[in-house]
């Protein structure tokens, strides 16, 4: 045995032994946020158990040590021991929305738990436990109903993060990533690289089949595993169950065990090794959490992989906290790279990453990613869908990334295929599940779930040049979606919204009012109200948090159970809510679609939403008003309106040009520059923030910038020519500097725009431009003026 790593942990926050707790929690549900070769972990079974004791003299481990190897000291585990006695375990300790590792308690319950607060009794964690059912089937559903009361116009008040809804039918095979946690940022940053990524899985002999072992399996195994532990290998027992103060001799521990599945990512291209099981055994009293890796036996029976044992350690000694890391049979260890890393790197990366997540307050306003499917699933999934739709990138005809739309739609896609999937198997059924795709945009989610056999198709409010590639098979429609009698779906199992904006809030509305057996999907993006924007109400949540819950309000209050997961996509935004099932039954249906019409009513009548946009919209707005369901809802565009300072009168953008640079030639920055003739003095100009530039414009200069995208800021940046805009500063750019940073290659070569614009220095600026004419890119008067290359091509013919 042999500790390869151990770092001193600084506590101020008094935040150990439960931060510990929660840290190795990451790690055994989430290992892909330190192991980027990893796509996850399945938490199988949870179980309680005890741990033998070995004899006094016998296998003293790691407590007694051997030659030459670095070891934590007696009096170390003593302190330890008692230290950790006093505080909570893994039953006892849930920060806020994750990493309560105790297994039994509900999704919903997660959420609720304070940030780092210690419990007098077993707090609530993550996952299921067959043994313990938790708060019972009806807790979920009661919470529910607390929300929903919520909603009732009335109250005029919203769900908000505080009353989560319950999961009626919780299934911990579908993914190991319970509840939400507090290094879900960094996971979200990984998020793309891990879609695009995942692998298709080789078969595993240790995993035949796709399901959850029998908690039952669990027990069997370590009654086989544990019996022989003190007569034939003393020395694990002792590296299992140190000695310390938290221990007694002669005496069973109580030991909690997870059996989970550690997934790896692959690739078509490069086979990796197949997901593999692990038991780990968490001992509370002596802070230690052991990893024992299965293998199969030449019968086929599991059995512990001995060389490959590790542990996490907490230890305390004089008033410090440690945490190590404790290789079993370092001599023996085997590392293929991905499911078992080097032992250099557990007790360095690995430790690091540990260390830092028990003492971070930081928390995640959002659950973890895939939560709700099936990870092994999903990573076969993707990478089927990947090799086949990626020639689109090449073919893209649109103006926006292609990588990042194709992927981003590839991952939507695989998503809502395994939950489909999941789904037809939960109710018995094989007919493939239709969609209906409301404000679908380019169209590739519908493209990709139609050629997978799902019909359906999609609506939008404006056609794009790549409809005509999909074929006909992909029914897309441009049209315009204004809520109402008429925008009912009753034939369509499945409503989607992805970054449908405006539409977001009534895809639950339309979807409860089509039929009883429509469902939802929605992943939002921009903040929309029923008519008009959205405004916060509630300054302690971020903006995207605040709109979340109030598209959940609204699923609540128009009768739906509603989940919310995270996806692997390219994005920031990338939370979807999803709508599977009511809370009523169908004979209350009446009674539903009042209490849905006045959450209308009392939405409309708050103050809280910003009025629709001005201008025509693609459906007049006196159209079909008895048949609306809320007036003042504006449809997008069918003309999306440049808003970029792009399309703003010239005079008007020169006008701001010259009163600006004005502005900052005020304050003369002189440099000279060695020219023929003599030294040439030009004025570099100061620097101002935007809000001193914005202070010195007129009111109605503002007004007109507000109305773009960016504003001030857009208009000076398009001037790329005149200004530089740094951390919220506005420079006069020289262009000296410019050319200075091209490499010397290219500063001799002219570019297709050289001299096809007037140097706004020479026409402008009190000494004109820094530059001789020879190295300006821009002509000195209309005798240098080069034409466009567009026009050369126009003028070349055939």
């Amino acid at each position: 045995m042999a500790e390869v790593g151990r770092l001193s942990v600084c506590d101020p926050g008094a935040l150990l032994p439960g931060g510990f707790w929660a840290a190795v929690t990451v790690w055994l549900e989430r290992p892909q946020v330190a192991n980027k070769r990893l796509c996850g972990a399945r938490v199988e079974a949870r179980r309680s158990a005890v741990l033998p004791r070995a004899e006094r003299g016998r296998g003293q481990g790691v407590a007694g040590g051997r030659s030459g190897e670095l070891v934590p000291e007696q009096e170390e585990r003593g302190a330890a021991g008692s230290r950790l006695q006093e505080g909570p375990g893994p039953a006892q300790i849930s920060p806020e929305g994750d990493h309560g590792p105790r297994p039994s308690a509900r999704p919903e319950q997660e959420r609720d738990a304070a940030q780092w607060r210690l419990q007098d009794g077993p707090g609530p964690g993550q996952g299921f436990s067959d043994e313990d059912p938790g708060p019972g089937p009806n807790a979920g559903r009661e919470r529910e109903e607390r929300d929903a009361a919520l909603c009732k116009p009335r109250e005029r008040r919203g769900a908000g993060p505080g009353s989560p809804e319950g999961d009626p039918n919780p299934r911990p095979e579908f993914g190991p990533e319970q509840g939400t946690g507090r290094h879900g940022l960094e996971d979200a940053q990984s998020g793309f690289s891990q879609a695009e990524e995942q692998g298709k899985a080789a078969p595993a002999p240790l995993l035949a089949r796709n399901a959850s072992i029998p908690a039952a399996d669990l027990d069997l195994l370590w009654e086989r595993f544990s019996q022989g532990l003190a007569d034939r290998d003393p020395d694990l027992l002792a590296f299992l169950a140190p000695s310390g103060a938290g221990s007694q001799p002669g005496k069973a521990r109580q030991v909690d065990l997870v059996l989970r599945t550690v997934i790896p990512k692959t690739s078509a291209h490069c086979p990796l090794p197949a997901p593999r099981r692990e038991v780990v055994v968490q001992d509370v009293s002596n802070g230690t959490t052991t990893f024992l890796p299965l293998e199969e036996d030449k019968e086929g029976k599991l059995e512990v992989k001995m060389s490959n044992v590790y542990q996490i350690q907490l230890s305390h000694a004089k008033g410090e906290w440690f945490i190590s890391v404790l290789v079993f049979c370092p001599e023996r260890w085997h590392s293929d790279g991905v499911i078992y890393p080097r032992p250099i790197w557990l007790g360095e990366e690995l430790l690091a990453r540990l260390a830092r997540w028990s003492v971070e307050e930081k928390k995640s306003e959002f659950k973890s990613t895939l939560s709700l499917i099936s990870i092994l699933r999903y990573s076969k999934t993707y990478q089927e869908l990947k090799e086949k739709y990626k020639e689109m990138v090449k073919a893209w005809p649109e103006v926006t990334d292609p990588e990042k739309f194709v992927y981003e739609d590839v991952a939507i896609a695989t998503y809502l295929l395994v939950l489909w999937e999941e789904e037809r198997a939960e109710r018995g059924t094989t007919a493939k599940q239709s969609f209906l795709d409301l404000g679908c945009g380019n169209g590739l989610l519908v493209h990709i779930l139609s050629s997978e056999g799902h019909p359906g198709r999609g609506i939008d409010v404006r056609r794009r040049k790549i409809w005509d590639m999909y074929g006909p098979s992909t029914r897309l429609e441009e049209d315009a979606i204004s809520p109402s009698d008429k925008t009912l779906y009753p034939d369509v199992d499945w409503l989607l919204g992805n970054h449908s904006d405006e539409l977001t809030p009534w895809i639950p509305v339309i979807a409860a009012r089509s039929s009883y057996d429509c469902r939802f999907f929605v992943l939002p993006c921009c903040f929309f109200d029923f008519a008009g924007r959205y405004r916060r109400r509630h300054s302690q949540k971020t903006q995207y948090r605040e709109y979340l819950d109030f598209i959940r309000e609204v699923g609540l209050c128009c009768g739906f159970h509603v989940d919310e997961d995270c996806l692997r996509i390219p994005s920031t935004k990338r939370v979807c809510l999803i709508g599977k099932s009511r809370r009523y039954p169908p004979t209350e249906e009446a009674q539903m679609d009042e209490q849905r019409a006045g959450y209308l009513r009392h939405r409309r009548a708050c103050p809280e939403s910003l009025p629709a946009r001005e201008g025509p919209s693609a459906v007049d707005a006196g159209a079909q008003a008895g048949a609306r369901w809320l007036p003042g809802f504006r449809p997008r565009e069918k003309a999306e309106r440049v808003r970029n300072c792009g399309a703003l009168p010239r005079d008007f953008t020169e006008r701001v040009v010259l009163q600006v640079a004005s502005l900052l030639l005020r304050e003369k920055r002189c440099a000279e520059e060695s020219q023929e003739g003599g030294l040439h003095t030009w004025n570099a100009g100061g620097s101002l923030s935007l809000a001193e530039v914005a202070d010195e414009l007129d009111g109605e200069t503002l007004r007109r910038l507000k109305r773009e995208c960016g504003g001030l800021q857009t208009l000076l940046r398009n001037s790329h020519q005149v200004f530089e805009v740094l951390n919220g500063r506005v420079h006069i750019r020289d262009w000296r500097r410019e050319l200075q940073r091209l490499p010397g290659a290219q500063r001799g070569l002219p570019s297709e725009a050289y001299k096809t614009r007037v140097c706004w220095f020479f026409t402008h600026h009190p000494d004109g431009c820094v530059l001789p004419s020879t190295c300006c890119p821009f002509a000195h008067g209309p005798g240098e003026l080069r034409p466009p290359q567009a026009s050369r091509k126009k003028r070349q013919g055939p």
